[in-house]
């Protein structure tokens, strides 16, 4: 009637053929990790977090000192600061939070690259984060770009990347609230830990950097990327970090500063002084009568 009438439908929807390249063992531990998503599951929904003890544990968490010194990332990003809570706080929250699964799982490697995907899941709420990316083996630094090959170096580039993903993540299943309350509480403990307020601190540790290894100033508000008066509690801490590396002998100044400020800040030092001290000579020597002509007047 339609033009359609004869057409044979049988085969339509072919049944679906199990890829070729589909092995036995992948079915397998595609099986597993499906029931053990389940289990994970029945079980959070069997013991459903209680927010107020998570809170209580997240809270007492933040008390600690360690974690409260590497909570908060900042890097200096035109003319200012860009922080957040970075990965160590973001993990904290997890495993406090209570019923999250998280972490990288590298999908595919070929080509000298990986595809990795970066998760976080809330299995009480059903609530999830992934990332997807791409992990390209090598490495750039100092305008090289090197080839990695070693199945270590490639482990951990994946990881390291990763992990930014995976912080991403976690901070996006868990309330906002809750990780804004995490980051204060951070910065509370960090605080209240010294008597002095951070202006005196900075004042001691730039003299004490001075003193010790000639490092000025000028080279402490470069490597940080701002000036002295708006270093923060964690710019404190980093310098105190590098301190202590150039105390155990562990680092020279050079890896961290840049020496040829120190060096024109103090060449041109030098030049005044010179300058200075050829003036005074040339002064005294046209103040002074010449030895000849005194010996020609007393005559």
């Amino acid at each position: 009637m339609n033009g359609l009438s004869n057409v044979d439908y049988s085969n339509y929807m072919a049944a679906s053929q199990p890829s070729a390249g589909t092995s036995v063992t992948t079915e397998a531990m595609v099986s597993r990790q499906a029931q053990e998503v389940q289990a994970a599951m029945v079980i959070a929904k069997k013991f459903p977090r209680d927010v107020y003890a998570a809170f209580e544990r997240i809270k007492k968490a933040c008390e600690r000192k360690l974690l409260a010194e590497s909570a908060v990332y900042e890097y200096p990003k035109g003319g200012s600061k860009i922080s957040g809570p970075s990965i160590r706080l973001a993990e904290a929250l997890a495993q406090n939070w209570g019923n999250i699964d998280y972490g990288i799982m590298e999908l595919e490697q070929k080509a000298g690259e990986s595809s990795v995907m970066a998760y976080a899941w809330d299995l009480e709420t059903n609530t999830r984060q992934t990332k997807l990316f791409t992990v390209k083996h090598e490495r750039k630094a100092k305008g090289t770009i090197t080839k990695l090959n070693d199945p270590r170096d490639i482990y951990e580039l994946v990881a390291n990347l990763g992990a930014r993903r995976v912080r991403a993540c976690i901070l996006g299943v868990i309330p906002g609230d809750i990780v804004d309350a995490a980051v204060d509480m951070c910065q509370r403990t960090l605080i209240s830990g010294h008597q002095e307020p951070l202006e005196d601190r900075l004042r001691k540790a730039l003299s004490t950097f001075k003193t010790d290894f000639g490092v000025t100033k000028e080279m402490i508000e470069e490597y940080v990327g701002s000036k002295l008066d708006a270093f923060t509690e964690q710019d404190y801490l980093k310098i105190g970090r590098i301190y202590t590396s150039l105390r155990d002998g562990m680092a020279k100044k050079e890896d961290y500063f840049n020496v040829k400020v120190s060096s024109a800040t103090k060449s041109k030092a030098e030049e005044e002084f010179q300058k200075q001290k050829e003036q005074k000579e040339s002064n005294k020597k046209a103040g002074d009568p010449v030895n000849g002509d005194s010996g020609d007047q007393s005559r």
